[in-house]
């Protein structure tokens, strides 16, 4: 029995023994995780474009549809905690997991540091003097981190229960101002069409770089896979209902925000929704708006600390990060995982905010940087899928419709690396390169070599994957 299968087993024994929850509450944990700090500030970011972004709010809509398809596929298939580590893992062993998990945990903590510094935009509405120290900003975002911090530490109910509330709480102004905000919208707020003087495929791939952040957390629903009735169906349906939703929820908004402000207003917000509301109903509506985005800011923050938390967990538990990672507290928790991850995006924000870095500057750079290290890791379990369903002892051989959306989910990915340009695809380059596991073999990793993996025939051969020459197996002492 292969290792990853017994792990796999273990985890379906323990699953049988707690109560399993079904759509509705799998529907909440993909649409809370997806809507946080992004839609928020996205209108000023895209407000260079011009109203192209609507072409580029579409196509990321079908590619994360698609590449949310794939990891329900992949949860049924790999029901194993850690996402997409834990299928890249299964799929082209340590060396290619440990890279995976890497980049993917890179990615999750900065994102946590970009989520930050949206709350620290939106606290000025009722703390201006945020905006008049890089340092008080700093404090403030720190303090915001290690609160949510806290709740995690307490267990994974109580984090549980901010992040369900926060969920319910943040769909009101979206919803608000995507349904009633039409009555106040301005086509004219939308021309130039294409106002960035870019070629339409460059504007359209540079704006969807942006708005792919906020779809992040599209997996969510495959992690707890044992958790889940029948969730062969429940995950599937989960992923695509809240993947819809939400996108829809994203373009509406995001359309109206564009179409009520005018494009010389937008450009200079640090609070476009508010902005957007204050001119539509009133002094009231900025205050509200901004408590909203307040609380999908910390509700996301939240959720994000729960899952950055479980991907060095999980590569720990497979002897490839350090065992301290994979440690649980008293109160079931991997308490080391959770305070590392806030420690790493508190040392950035400091960093940044010593600086006379704008607000929207600072999260436009950490969105593009956290957006390729996390849809590199998409891109490697399309190919995972791929692998794994057409061989041919497979007894559910892909149809037609599913090698297309494995391949539009594969180019979805790609298309945003390339979108996201050359110097934030290095940075993330760097962060995925910057962890260098030890090389030599533990008793455990020995054991583990003398059983091949399941996949072990299929190879890649590039720069950054593993060479005839390079060590067959990376462990951690």
């Amino acid at each position: 029995m292969e290792p990853g299968a017994a792990k796999v087993e273990q985890v379906d024994e323990a699953a049988n023994g707690r109560r399993k929850v079904g759509l509705p509450v799998a529907t909440a944990l993909v649409i809370g995780n997806m809507i946080g700090s992004g839609i928020f500030l996205l209108p000023a970011a895209l407000a260079p474009y011009g109203g192209i972004t609507l072409f580029s709010w579409l196509l990321v809509s079908i590619g994360a549809l698609c590449m949310a398809l794939t990891f329900a596929r992949l949860s049924r298939t790999i029901p194993r905690t850690g996402g997409p580590y834990a299928y890249t893992h299964e799929g082209f062993g340590d060396f290619a997991g440990f890279w995976i998990a890497w980049g993917y945990w890179n990615s999750l903590w900065i994102s946590m540091a970009g989520i930050t510094v949206a709350l620290v935009s939106y606290l000025r509405i009722f703390l201006p003097f945020l905006n008049q120290s890089g340092w008080l900003a700093a404090l403030a975002a720190v303090l915001a981190i290690v609160l949510m911090m806290f709740f995690n530490l307490q267990g994974i109910k109580q984090a549980g229960a901010v992040q369900f509330i926060t969920m319910i709480l943040k769909l009101i102004p979206l919803v608000a101002v995507a349904t009633i905000g039409f009555f106040w919208f301005q086509p004219a707020h939308l021309l130039p069409f294409n106002a960035s003087g870019q070629p339409p495929f460059v504007a359209i791939s540079g704006v969807a770089a942006l708005i792919a952040f906020s779809f992040q957390g599209m997996e969510s629903a495959t992690v707890p896979a044992g958790d889940i009735k029948d969730p062969g169906k429940t995950i599937a349906r989960a992923t695509v209902f809240g993947v819809i939703f939400v996108a829809l929820l994203y373009i509406l908004s995001s359309t109206v925000v564009l179409g009520v402000l005018p494009r010389n207003i937008l450009l200079g917000s640090q609070a476009p929704f508010a902005d957007a509301a204050a001119s539509m109903w009133g002094k009231w509506a900025y205050y509200a708006v901004g408590l909203g985005a307040c609380i999908s800011c910390l509700g996301s923050l939240n959720g994000i600390i729960i899952v950055a938390s479980r991907v060095p967990m999980a590569a720990a538990q497979d002897n490839l990060f350090p065992r301290s990672f994979g440690r649980l507290s008293r109160k079931a928790v991997p308490a080391f995982s959770i305070i590392t991850s806030c420690f790493m995006a508190c040392i950035i924000l400091v960093l940044n905010y010593s600086g006379a870095q704008a607000l929207t500057n600072l999260f436009t750079i950490l969105v593009l940087i956290a957006t390729v290290n996390a849809v590199i890791p998409y891109a490697f379990c399309s190919l995972v899928e791929l692998m794994l369903r057409t061989r041919h002892e497979n007894p559910h051989p892909l149809t037609p419709i599913q090698h297309i959306t494995i391949w539009i989910g594969f180019l979805f990915a790609i298309w945003l690396i390339y979108g996201a340009g050359p110097q934030p695809a290095l940075w993330a380059c760097s962060c995925s390169s910057s962890g260098s596991p030890s090389t030599s073999r533990s008793t455990k990793s020995a054991a583990r070599q003398k059983t091949p993996r399941r996949f072990e025939p299929y190879t890649i051969s590039s720069g950054w994957l593993p060479s005839a020459n390079s060590p067959t197996d990376v462990s951690w002492r």
